[in-house]
């Protein structure tokens, strides 16, 4: 599948930093399944005409949309605008409401504040090669052969037409 990469070259610290993610992130599973957490997220369905931005991260095996935590006391379109900007370099953009969706995924109760932003063309990118790795622009057609978040599956669902 080609990707969207434009993360700056890999140095030993990115390893390091992509390890230690990823040991983490197994960690919070068996913890999240242990004491069933709830918690709150924002992600962002960026949209390039029809196609959709995914977003790869070095801890996680599916796809998701750029995004993550509210912090306690943010708002969710605040939360959205800061994980683009630490995520993948965007700032300066109207983020819509898309809705909210509640689920249990990876053993924890979540609610997920959903944003979309569409563009014209696709924005340069800045990656962190630490937490996320790689990006691709997926066409409708290629989203059903991808394996992606239970949040993104759910949001696809709602909004069929993607």
């Amino acid at each position: 599948m080609p990707s969207l990469e434009r993360a700056r070259p890999a140095m030993f610290i990115d390893f390091v930093w992509r390890m230690v993610l990823r040991l983490g992130y197994r960690f919070a599973r068996v913890w999240w399944q242990i004491r069933r957490p709830r918690h709150e997220g924002a992600l962002v369905a960026i949209y390039v005409g029809q196609a959709l931005l995914l977003v790869k991260s070095s801890y996680r095996a599916e796809w998701n949309f750029p995004g993550g935590s509210i912090e306690p006391g943010e708002a969710p379109d605040a939360a959205a605008r800061r994980e683009l900007e630490e995520e993948i370099g965007l700032s300066s953009h109207a983020l819509r409401p898309a809705g909210c969706i509640c689920g249990s995924w990876e053993g924890r109760r979540d609610q997920v504040h959903f944003f979309e932003l569409h563009l014209d063309r696709m924005p340069e990118l800045r990656l962190d090669n630490r937490e996320i790795v790689a990006a691709h622009l997926a066409s409708p057609e290629e989203l059903r052969g991808i394996a992606l978040t239970g949040a993104v599956v759910a949001y696809l669902g709602r909004n069929p037409g993607s």
